[in-house]
């Protein structure tokens, strides 16, 4: 099988019409019609039925339409990236993000970037997600990457990833007596570290908690921290319990320095957004971060978490 003839194969099934095929890809309708002939022949099966009305697909021409479909777009792909990794994408790129993607979701994409993109120089401010917002807006920095969506005049702000949240606590008799089942009333009684105010995780904490009857006033707070890592510094410690990205959370997981809870909660998940200024041309390194960061974290959701993006 020719790609060409997979095209105009396409084509004719979309449009279900030679006539309009021919007019869509600049042919002739007797080239059209040689193409499907010659596959047809080469695959030993009627693929289309012609009618006086309109074409319709046999049942064989039906599954290679859908491979058809999957290898043309394919194709389409790899001439993108084939172009977008042979030009010249180079210089500084300031990106403003809120704690958690600038300490757990940037550190995971740069790697693979810098790989495409060397010459990129990827400057990093961190800050609340108010703070990234105004500096986007006061042109401090091209993209910003925030944990709950801002209003401000003149930005823009789109979902790209989304994840949970999770209860965390210390890996202590106390709290593994729980059966990894978490209550309102420990939540209620428990010494509480919480990030400051302005901060995406906290913002989504607050709104869990009163999604599940409890006021944040209520807390017994034990600490204020700036930071998501110095929050699990302290659940592991012994300092107190807490409400966490759950990508930040994996590791300390994953060594049993703290232990993860769930909740029956549709507010425990969030997403992740990207910002830009509506009114402002993006550089070619923006435009490049803008079009692949979905795209890391989209595949790292297909792949599992584990692989190269697909």
């Amino acid at each position: 099988m020719q790609l060409k003839q997979l095209e105009v194969f396409v084509q004719v099934a979309r449009l279900k019409s030679f006539s309009k095929a021919a007019d869509a890809l600049y042919l002739t309708q007797p080239t059209i019609s040689a193409h499907i002939s010659a596959l047809e022949a080469e695959l030993g099966t009627k693929l289309v039925i012609r009618s006086t009305k309109e074409i319709q697909l046999t049942s064989t021409g039906s599954v290679l339409f859908g491979y058809a479909t999957q290898i043309l777009g394919l194709c389409e792909r790899a001439e993108q990236d084939v172009k977008t990794a042979s030009s010249d994408i180079q210089g500084a790129l300031s990106v403003a993000a809120s704690t958690v993607p600038s300490q757990y979701l940037l550190p995971r994409i740069l790697p693979h970037l810098r790989k495409r993109y060397p010459k990129v120089f990827f400057q990093i401010y961190q800050g609340d997600s108010s703070q990234v917002a105004q500096r986007i807006f006061e042109n401090g920095a091209e993209l910003g990457i925030v944990g709950s969506p801002v209003q401000k005049a003149g930005c823009v702000c789109t979902p790209f990833f989304s994840e949970r949240m999770v209860i965390v606590t210390p890996n202590t008799r106390e709290y593994r007596e729980l059966g990894g089942s978490m209550t309102g009333q420990v939540l209620r009684s428990s010494p509480f570290l919480v990030r400051e105010a302005g901060s995406g995780t906290r913002k989504r904490s607050e709104e869990f908690l009163r999604g599940i009857g409890i006021d944040p006033r209520e807390l017994v707070l034990a600490a204020q921290f700036q930071s998501t890592e110095s929050i699990l510094q302290g659940v592991k410690n012994g300092l107190g319990i807490s409400i966490v990205s759950g990508l930040a959370a994996t590791d300390y997981v994953r060594m049993g320095a703290i232990l993860p809870f769930d909740y029956d909660s549709p507010l425990l998940d969030r997403q992740f957004y990207l910002i830009h200024h509506r009114n402002r041309p993006h550089s070619p390194a923006a435009a490049m971060l803008l079009k692949e960061l979905p795209r890391f974290f989209q595949g790292e959701i297909m792949a599992g978490g584990d692989n190269e993006p697909v």
